[in-house]
C-alpha cells in the first residue's frame, strides 16, 4: 500500500545510503558496546566476612523525615543489651551514607575490617619505611612528624544512615532530603555521645577519653556529593565534619545529568564549596575571617575503569577542592589494592576496605583519641597510607635528586642521620665482591655478595639511566647504594660514609600470581618482580659506582625466603626503548594487528605512547616469547617446539609488567602481562579536557634475556563499551538538536509555501555534505573553542574533539531514525487496523440482524452529545493544558508531559487514519473509471461526505493564505508529519524524567513533595510549546514580532535551540536542553495572549451562515 512506502523511495539512492550509513554506524556502535558491558568481570577482589549487629539509634521529634533511620554497627555473633552499648560509646564516630538505592547495611565490610584492624594493630614496618613521592600542591612532608605506633589509640564507632533505598541519583529534591536528614545525623551522633558521657559520670563509671567534636563521613555514590550537601548545609554546627572519605562518588556533575533540579543543585553545591574555600573578608576587601571549609579534607576515591555507573572524570575534585584540602585517588594505584572494581565491589573488596580502615584508623591522634586536628596532617597522612610511591606519572618516575654529601653514617663529633634501612645484616656478613662488566646484571639466588657497577663505564653511549626490578624485599633482602670518588670530593669523610642509600627508593608495584613448578620436584618459573627502582643521570651524578648487594639466605627479616629470588638490573638508553603508536595505527589494528619484536638483550624499559587515550581505544597488548637464547635440538623428542621453548624460558625469565599511566586516574598496573587488555579510565576528547588526557603512556618492564612478539590491537567491543560511556551525556544533548534542526526544516518548507516534508526527509536533508551538515554539525564545534578562548580556559585536543564530536552527532542522527521509522510504523500499522475495524463495522451497521450492534452505536451517539463531552471537544487544547500543567506543577514533571505525548499521538493516529482512508478511496476511484465514478459517489458513507466537506474548507483556507490547494489526503500527511516531530521531541523531554518518576513511584504513600519550582517551570514551557505550535498554519510562532527591521522566523528560533541543545551536549549537562524548549513555549503564550486569542472556556460551537 502508498500509505506505507517511506518518502525516501522516490528520492534516489543517495538518500538512502545516507541514512542507511548512519544506521548502520547507530547499530553497530550499540551492539559491540552491549556485548562488551554485559561480559563478566574480574576483578581480583577477595570477599569481606563479618558477623553483622545494628543498632537502632532513637530519633528525636525534630528529625527532617520520619521514614529514615539511623542505626549504630556492632561487629560480633554474641547477643548484645543495645542500651548498656550505647553507654559505652567513647569511639571516634564515623558516618556512613549509602548511595543510590543503596542499604544502610552496606556498612558492614568497612565496619568488621575496622574493627579487626584496631585489634590487630597498624601494618608492618616495611608498609611505612617505602618512600613516597611529594605530589604537586600536597603537604610538605619533611615537616610533619609522625610515628608508626604499635598500637591504634581508640577504635571507630560506625554508624549508618538508612535513607530506605530510595533512588537518590535520579531526582533532586530526594537529594535534598537526604541531605537534611545526614545533618539531622551528625547532631544526633554527637549528642548521643555526650548523653553517654553523662550517663556513665552519673553511674560512676570511667569516663575516659574526650568527647567528640565532629564527625567522619564516609559516602559511597551519591551518598558521598551528599556528606558535601551537608559540610556546607547552613543548619549544620561549625566543625561538625573536618573529614570526607568518598567511595565512587560523583562529584562533577551526576552520573545521569537527566533532570534539570539534579543538574542544579549539583552547580549549586559546587559553587558554595568553591566560595568555602575563599577566605572572608568585608565589603572594603578587609580580612573578616578564614575561608569557612579551612577545616575540611575530602579524599575521593574511584573505581577505575571497571566502574561502569561513575567515571573518574566525574568523581574528580579538581575545581572544587583545592589540592591543599584533598585528592583524587584511583583504586588501580592504591597501596596494597592494584585493583579497578566496580561500582558496588568497591563497597567489599577486602584489599580496599582493609586500607581504608587503617587509613581512618591512623587519623586518630594518639594524645586526644580523636581525628588530628591539624589539616595539613590529615591530608599528610591520607596520601601516606593511599598513595603508592610508585609516581602518578611518567615524568615523575625518576626519584627526587640525591646529594652525595648527606652520609648515611655518622662520624665521631658529627649529627647522626637515620638510615634509610635497619640494619637487619652488616656488609661483613656479605661473601667476596662481584663487578660487573656487562649493562645488565642478573641476580637468580641470594648469595649474599655485593655487586659493583661502574657507572662512568657502564653508562657510556647514551646509556645514563638505571632501571632494576626484583622480586626480593628492599632493605631485608636486597639493598643499592651510590658510591663517590674520593679524589673527587671535598669531604673529609671516608668514602664509605659518603655513600647514598636508594634502596628507599624502591617503590613496590603489585605481583601476579605466584610462580609455579612444571613438576614435582623440578625447577620454579621465575617469579614476577614486586618491586622497581630507576634511576637517571642527574641522580648518579658526583657518584662513580652503584652497588646491590643482596642479603644472605638466612637472613630475610625472619620470614622464609621467596621459592625463586629474581633481581635484574640494567643500564639503558631512553631512546632505543622508545615506541610511538599513531591514532590511525590505533584504528587500523581494530582488523589488523600490530606486531613487534623485541629481540634479545632488548631494553628492559620500552616506553609506548599512543596517540588516543587507552580510555577511548583500549588495547590488547600480548606478548609471546620468541627465544631466550636456550637451543633445544638436544633435547630428547617431543620437549622441543614452541609450547616447551615458551615454558623453558618462562624458567629464566620474569613474568612482563605494563604500568600505564593517565592525567585523570593515574597509574594502572598490569602484572604478568601476557594477554591483557590495557584500558585507562580517562575521558578525553571532552570540551573540558586538556590535551595531556589525550595520550596515554604505557611503560613496559620485560626481560632483556628473552625475545617476545608483542602484539597491538585495538578492541573494538572495549572501544564501544568506552564510547558509550563517556559520551552518552554528549549524545543526548545531540538528539536534542537533531530534532530542533529538522524541526526547523519542516518550518523552512513551510515558510515557502511547500508541502511540510516528514520527519525522516527533513533528517536526512540535514546530513547532506558539506552543507547543511558541517554548518550544523562543525558550527557549534569552532563556536564552543571560541568560547574557551573567550573564557580563557585551556583548549582541548581540537582534532580528537573535532572527530569525535561528528561521530556523536551522527550516532544521535542513526537513534532518532531508528526512533522515527519504528514510531511511524506503529502509527501506520494502528491506522490500518483502525480503518479496517471501522470499515467492518460500518458494513455490519448496514445489516438489520444486528441489532446489537445498531443499538451501541445509538448508546455511544448519545454519550457525546452529552453537553459536558461537547464542552471538553470544542476546548480540546485549554483542557489539555489545564490538565499537563496541574500534573507537571503538583504531582511530578513526567505526567505532564505524558498528557502532551497523549495529545500528540491521538493527533498523529487522526491524521494517519485519515491518510490511509483517502488513499483507498483514491486507489478505489482510479480502479473504478469509465462510468464507475457515479457509483462510487452514491456509495459514499456519512464519515465520506463528513470528509468531502473537510476537503473543501481545508483548500478555502490554503487559498485565503496564499498556499497552493492541497487535497485532503496532503493536508493530512503534512499534519501528521509536523505532529510527528513534536512527538519526537516531547517524547525525549518526557524519557528525560522517567528515572526520577520511577523514584517517585517508589515514594509514593510516604509523603509526597511538591516538584521543585524548576522543573515544574520548564515543564510548562515544554507544554505550551507543544499545544499553541501544533499545527502548522496555526503556529503562533509564525507572528513573531521583527526585531529591528529583521523579521524572526520560526525557523531561526529552531536553529539557534538546536545549536544551545548542542552546546549543552558538549557540556555533558543535556537536562540544559529544557531551556529552549521552555522559552519558545513561553514565547508562544505571550503571544498568543498579545494576539487576543484568549484561552478561556467555549460552551457553545459558533457557526455563521453565508
Amino acid at each position: 500500500m502508498r500509505a506505507l512506502r517511506f518518502p525516501l523511495a522516490a528520492q534516489g539512492i543517495c538518500p538512502k545510503l545516507r541514512i542507511a550509513g548512519v544506521v548502520i554506524l547507530a547499530a553497530w556502535i550499540g551492539i559491540a558496546a552491549l556485548y562488551g558491558l554485559l561480559k563478566p568481570i574480574k576483578n581480583g577482589c577477595i570477599m569481606t566476612y563479618m558477623y553483622p549487629i545494628y543498632i537502632p539509634i532513637s530519633s528525636m521529634g525534630n528529625a527532617p523525615s520520619g521514614r529514615y533511620g539511623l542505626y549504630l554497627y556492632h561487629e560480633g555473633w554474641r547477643r548484645i543489651d543495645f542500651k548498656e552499648h550505647l553507654k559505652k560509646l567513647s569511639g571516634v564516630p564515623v558516618l556512613f551514607i549509602p548511595g543510590n538505592a543503596g542499604s544502610y547495611k552496606q556498612v558492614r565490610s568497612l565496619a568488621a575490617e575496622s574493627d579487626r584492624a584496631f585489634q590487630g594493630g597498624p601494618f608492618e614496618n616495611t608498609f611505612y619505611q617505602e618512600a613516597f613521592l611529594q605530589t604537586e600542591g600536597s603537604a610538605d612532608m619533611d615537616t610533619v612528624n609522625y610515628e608508626v605506633p604499635n598500637q591504634y589509640t581508640n577504635r571507630l564507632d560506625w554508624f549508618a544512615v538508612d535513607l530506605e533505598g530510595e533512588h537518590s541519583a535520579m531526582d533532586g529534591r530526594i537529594l535534598e532530603e537526604h541531605t537534611e536528614y545526614v545533618v539531622y545525623a551528625i547532631h544526633k551522633i554527637l549528642e548521643q555521645y555526650k548523653e553517654s558521657h553523662d550517663i556513665r559520670q552519673r553511674e560512676g563509671a570511667a569516663a575516659s577519653g574526650n568527647l567528640p567534636r565532629s564527625v567522619i563521613l564516609v559516602g559511597h555514590s551519591m551518598g558521598g556529593f551528599v556528606a558535601r550537601a551537608a559540610a556546607i548545609h547552613p543548619h549544620l554546627h561549625k566543625s561538625a565534619v573536618q573529614t570526607i572519605l568518598t567511595l565512587s562518588s560523583p562529584h562533577q556533575s551526576p552520573p545521569l545529568a537527566l533532570q534539570p533540579s539534579l543538574g542544579h543543585y549539583f552547580a549549586q553545591v559546587n559553587r558554595e564549596w568553591k566560595k568555602g574555600y575563599e577566605v572572608q573578608t568585608s565589603s572594603g576587601g578587609n580580612y573578616v575571617s578564614d575561608p569557612l571549609l579551612s577545616q575540611v579534607v575530602v579524599v575521593s576515591i574511584s573505581g577505575g575503569y571497571n566502574d561502569y555507573q561513575v567515571r573518574s572524570k566525574l568523581e574528580s575534585l579538581d575545581g572544587i577542592v583545592p589540592p591543599t584540602h584533598g585528592f583524587m585517588i584511583s583504586s588501580t594505584s592504591m597501596n596494597n589494592v592494584w585493583l579497578s572494581m566496580e561500582h558496588q565491589a568497591i563497597l567489599w573488596c577486602n584489599q580496599l576496605v582493609v586500607q581504608v580502615s587503617h587509613t581512618l584508623l591512623s587519623l586518630v591522634d594518639s594524645k586526644t583519641g580523636q581525628p588530628i586536628a591539624d589539616t595539613r596532617k590529615r591530608l599528610w597522612m591520607f596520601t601516606r597510607m593511599l598513595q603508592s610511591a610508585l609516581a602518578q606519572s611518567f615524568n615523575g618516575m625518576t626519584p627526587t635528586k640525591l646529594s652525595h654529601e648527606i652520609p648515611v653514617l655518622a662520624s665521631k663529633g658529627s649529627v647522626a642521620h637515620k638510615p634509610s634501612c635497619p640494619m637487619d645484616w652488616r656488609d661483613d656478613a656479605l661473601d667476596r665482591d662481584l663487578y660487573i662488566q656487562t649493562n645488565t646484571v642478573t641476580i637468580l639466588a641470594m648469595d649474599g655478595r655485593r655487586r659493583w657497577l661502574d657507572i662512568e663505564s657502564l653508562g657510556t653511549n647514551g646509556m645514563s639511566h638505571f632501571v632494576f626490578v626484583t622480586n626480593l624485599a628492599p632493605c631485608s633482602g636486597v639493598r643499592l647504594h651510590l658510591w663517590p670518588e674520593k679524589e673527587k670530593s671535598d669531604s673529609d669523610l671516608p668514602v664509605c660514609q659518603r655513600m647514598v642509600e636508594v634502596t628507599s627508593r624502591m617503590v613496590l608495584v603489585p605481583s601476579g600470581p605466584a610462580p609455579t613448578q612444571l613438576e614435582p620436584g623440578s625447577q620454579t618459573e621465575q617469579a614476577p618482580p614486586t618491586a622497581v627502582l630507576r634511576l637517571g643521570p642527574e641522580d648518579m651524578r658526583g657518584f662513580r659506582f652503584l652497588t646491590i648487594s643482596v642479603a644472605p639466605r638466612q637472613t630475610v627479616s625472619g620470614r622464609p625466603p621467596p621459592a625463586v629470588s629474581m633481581a635484574v638490573g640494567q643500564f639503558f638508553n631512553p631512546e632505543e626503548g622508545a615506541m610511538e603508536v599513531s591514532s590511525q595505527s590505533m584504528l587500523l589494528s581494530t582488523y589488523w594487528p600490530k606486531n613487534l619484536l623485541l629481540k634479545e638483550d632488548h631494553p628492559l624499559v620500552y616506553n609506548l605512547s599512543f596517540a588516543m587515550s587507552l580510555g577511548l581505544l583500549p588495547i590488547t597488548l600480548s606478548l609471546k616469547t620468541a627465544g631466550c637464547g636456550i637451543k633445544t635440538t638436544g633435547l630428547p623428542d617431543g620437549e622441543s617446539g614452541d609450547l616447551d621453548k615458551e615454558k623453558l624460558c618462562k624458567l629464566r625469565c620474569f613474568p612482563p609488567v605494563a604500568l600505564a599511566w593517565d592525567s585523570a586516574s593515574g597509574l594502572h598496573v598490569f602484572p604478568n602481562l601476557f594477554s591483557e587488555t590495557i584500558i585507562v579510565d580517562s575521558s578525553p576528547a571532552l570540551w573540558s579536557s586538556s590535551r595531556s588526557s589525550e595520550k596515554t603512556t604505557v611503560m613496559l618492564l620485560v626481560d632483556p634475556h628473552c625475545s617476545y612478539t608483542a602484539g597491538i590491537q585495538v578492541s573494538a567491543h572495549a572501544m564501544a563499551s568506552r564510547f558509550l560511556l563517556l559520551y552518552s551525556p554528549q549524545i543526548v544533548g545531540f538528539s536534542f538538536a537533531v530534532i530542533f534542526f529538522a524541526l526547523m526544516r519542516q518550518v523552512h518548507e513551510w515558510d515557502h509555501k511547500r508541502a511540510v516534508p516528514p520527519l525522516l526527509t527533513a533528517v536526512e536533508h540535514n546530513l547532506r555534505m558539506p552543507v547543511p551538515f558541517l554548518y550544523l554539525a562543525a558550527l557549534p564545534v569552532l563556536t564552543s573553542l571560541f568560547l574557551s578562548f573567550l573564557m580563557v580556559q585551556p583548549f582541548p585536543p581540537v582534532a580528537s574533539f573535532t572527530v569525535i564530536s561528528l561521530v556523536c552527532y551522527l550516532f544521535a542522527n542513526g537513534f532518532i531514525i531508528l526512533l522515527v521509522v519504528a514510531s511511524k510504523l506503529v502509527f501506520q500499522v494502528m491506522a490500518i487496523i483502525h480503518t479496517s475495524l471501522k470499515s467492518m463495522c460500518q458494513a455490519w451497521e448496514r445489516n438489520y440482524c444486528l441489532v446489537f450492534l445498531r443499538w451501541f452505536s445509538k448508546v455511544a451517539s448519545s454519550f457525546v452529545c452529552l453537553k459536558a463531552i461537547r464542552i471538553l471537544k470544542l476546548n480540546t487544547m485549554l483542557v489539555t493544558i489545564l490538565v499537563a500543567i496541574t500534573l507537571a506543577c503538583f504531582v511530578h514533571p513526567a505526567l505532564g508531559l505524558l498528557v502532551l505525548l497523549l495529545s500528540h499521538a491521538c493527533c498523529c493516529h487522526s491524521s494517519m487514519s485519515c491518510f490511509v482512508m483517502a488513499s483507498r478511496r483514491k486507489e478505489s476511484v482510479a480502479e473504478q473509471k469509465n462510468g464507475a465514478s457515479h457509483r462510487a459517489r452514491h456509495s459514499l458513507t456519512r464519515q465520506d461526505l463528513l470528509s468531502d466537506q473537510n476537503l473543501i474548507s481545508e483548500k478555502k483556507t490554503s487559498s485565503a493564505l496564499g498556499f497552493p490547494e492541497k487535497s485532503f489526503r496532503e493536508t493530512q500527511a503534512e499534519i501528521f508529519n509536523h505532529r510527528h516531530g513534536l512527538l519526537m521531541l516531547h517524547l525525549l523531554s518526557m524519557l528525560m524524567f522517567v528515572p526520577s518518576l520511577a523514584a517517585w513511584f517508589q515514594r509514593i504513600g510516604m509523603g509526597q513533595s511538591f516538584p521543585w519550582f524548576a522543573d515544574s517551570a520548564l515543564c510548562a514551557g515544554v507544554i505550551f510549546h507543544g499545544i499553541l505550535n501544533s499545527r502548522p498554519e496555526s503556529s503562533v510562532l509564525l507572528s513573531f514580532p521583527s526585531i529591528m527591521g529583521h523579521e524572526l522566523r520560526p525557523r531561526l528560533i529552531y536553529l539557534l535551540a538546536g545549536f544551545y541543545s548542542y552546546l549543552s551536549g558538549l557540556a555533558l549537562a543535556p537536562y540544559k536542553v529544557f531551556s529552549p524548549m521552555a522559552a519558545i513555549g513561553y514565547i508562544s503564550l505571550a503571544l498568543k495572549l498579545s494576539l487576543g486569542n484568549d484561552l478561556r472556556f467555549r460552551t457553545k460551537s459558533h457557526t455563521h451562515r453565508h
